[in-house]
């Protein structure tokens, strides 16, 4: 989806310079390569932010997302295209929607129309997407934001752009975009949940072609920081009935600067959402996940895949020929803390039957500091680890390699809250925005630390009190960690500590 509030023009110094070789260019490509995960995805060519048209079919996860083809930074978006069959590993395919006349191709969502509702087919897979106009005019008056769909009959291989687009013409406001689609059982209707501004309006539709407004969400609720973005709704089972949860991502105004996804829980009954809380509350508190929506047609699983990065930098983090990633798959759970919801997100269960167990669960006692770096000396960055502390004390993890380069984070007692400090782990100079040291509170009181942890290459992601803290965030070293230490700020067990190798 687009930022235009990004600095897109670079300043080219020509003349001043000497001119590099094809070899020490090639040497500068192969050595930021180091940087692209081995088990998130990234797409092999061009530049990717966020992820679309997230669904399930016969078998295979679909994976589409925003894509300049053409350049390692923010350009004409197109929906690239990737599949997977154990939510892992993903291959990348032909790019599914190009521009057209109506502009180029923003973030939505896709849906399995089981009952042809449309029109094109029983089971047909149709996209829901933001078309945006780079006319000056569509500009001028705000209507450069309509929404359009699409459908495809052989499983995403090939898409028909519906020849009645836009669907969803703009009522003539600057913000009105990235289109989350589902079905409503008891009104019998598609939901549209859209981006308008700094709120989030409601449409329905008997057949994702007429859509009529339903209802407004937003006005004096949550964080307004900056604008409000990729939004899903999300229904959930619980002992006390049926809740609902709505994501709204926001940029800036995130709990650490820049991007980030709030969440509401509440009701919604067909035609309006109502939050059951007024307080702010963060999917993830990390720099580095953001416009993390769900899968569809996945019955009750609620998975989710979030960009793994920040538009306070994105555009400027190490890269050669291609750059940003994608976050783990998570599933999300809602469960209740003494009076309060809360969202809990975890690494999905598929990213075990493809983990080898390098370090069997055993106990440390931790009088000071344990050196556990046999557990991950050989496993180059690509591992999840996990552990519990028996008392909710301090404690801090390092890990470290032979150049220096160090990658901290742990949990601060007196402060209450969950740390990651990469201000040492390589690269962190590359922009004045990168955040050195976010921060997450801790949403439960008292009881064991349970902790998990999956490193890929240039990424940690945190998980802290079975998923209700959680963190994501980048970082750039060129060679892999290679000591692991645990310190805690009095004498402690250690209990399960675990490490498997991510293949």
């Amino acid at each position: 989806m687009n930022k235009l509030t990004i600095g897109l023009l670079a300043l080219a110094l020509i003349g001043c310079q000497p001119q590099q070789t094809s070899t020490e260019q090639n040497q500068q490509i192969d050595s930021l390569e180091d940087y692209r995960p081995a088990y998130h995805f990234s797409p092999k060519n061009g530049w990717m932010n966020d992820p679309n048209g997230l669904v399930y079919l016969d078998g295979t996860y679909h994976l589409f997302f925003q894509h300049n083809p053409d350049d390692a930074k923010w350009g004409p978006m197109h929906w690239g295209h990737a599949t997977s069959t154990d939510l892992v590993h993903w291959e990348e395919q032909e790019i599914a929607l190009f521009p057209d006349s109506l502009g180029t191709i923003f973030s939505g969502s896709a849906v399995i129309d089981k009952d042809n509702t449309a029109g094109f087919g029983a089971n047909a897979l149709v996209a829901i997407y933001t078309n945006h106009s780079h006319e000056i005019e569509d500009q001028k008056t705000g209507l450069h934001q309509t929404q359009s769909i699409a459908y495809s009959l052989d499983q995403g291989k090939t898409w028909t752009k519906y020849d009645g687009n836009p669907v969803l013409p703009n009522p003539g406001i600057w913000d009105f975009r990235d289109p989350k689609v589902m079905w409503h059982d008891e009104t019998q209707q598609w939901i549209m949940t859209l981006a308008t501004k700094q709120s989030i309006t409601f449409y329905g539709s008997k057949n994702l072609k007429a859509w009529e407004r339903l209802s407004e969400f937003g006005e004096g609720i949550g964080a307004h920081g900056g604008v409000w973005e990729c939004p899903d709704l999300l229904p959930f089972s619980t002992a006390e009935g049926e809740k609902w949860v709505l994501l709204v991502s926001i940029n800036p105004g995130g709990p650490n600067t820049g991007s980030a996804t709030q969440y509401f829980v509440g009701d919604f009954d067909g035609k309006t959402f109502t939050s059951a809380h007024n307080d702010i509350r963060w999917m993830d508190y990390g720099p580095d996940n953001y416009a993390g929506v769900t899968f569809s047609n996945t019955d009750d699983r609620k998975l989710l895949i979030g960009w793994m990065s920040n538009w306070e930098y994105a555009n400027d983090v190490p890269a050669s020929t291609w750059r940003s990633g994608m976050t783990i798959v998570r599933e999300l759970g809602l469960v209740k803390e003494g009076d309060n919801w809360l969202l809990t997100s975890m690494p999905v269960s598929e990213i075990d039957k493809v983990s080898e167990i390098m370090t069997k669960s055993k106990s440390v006692e931790l009088a000071n500091e344990a050196d556990l770096s046999d557990a991950i000396v050989s496993l180059q960055n690509t591992f999840d680890a996990s552990f519990t502390l028996k008392k909710a004390t301090g404690f801090q993890v390092t890990l470290s390699n032979e150049d220096g380069d160090a990658l901290i984070f742990g949990y601060d007692g007196d402060k209450q809250q969950y740390f990651i400090d990469r201000s040492k782990a390589g690269d962190a100079n590359f922009s004045d925005k990168f955040i050195h040291h976010p921060v997450a509170p801790r949403l439960v009181q008292g009881g064991d630390l349970d902790i998990r942890f999956l490193l890929d290459r240039n990424s940690i992601e945190l998980f802290a009190d079975g998923g209700k803290s959680n963190m994501s965030a980048l970082f750039f070293t060129k060679k892999p960690f290679t000591k692991l230490q645990i310190a805690a700020d009095e004498a402690n067990r250690l209990d399960a500590f675990q490490v498997k190798a991510v293949q």
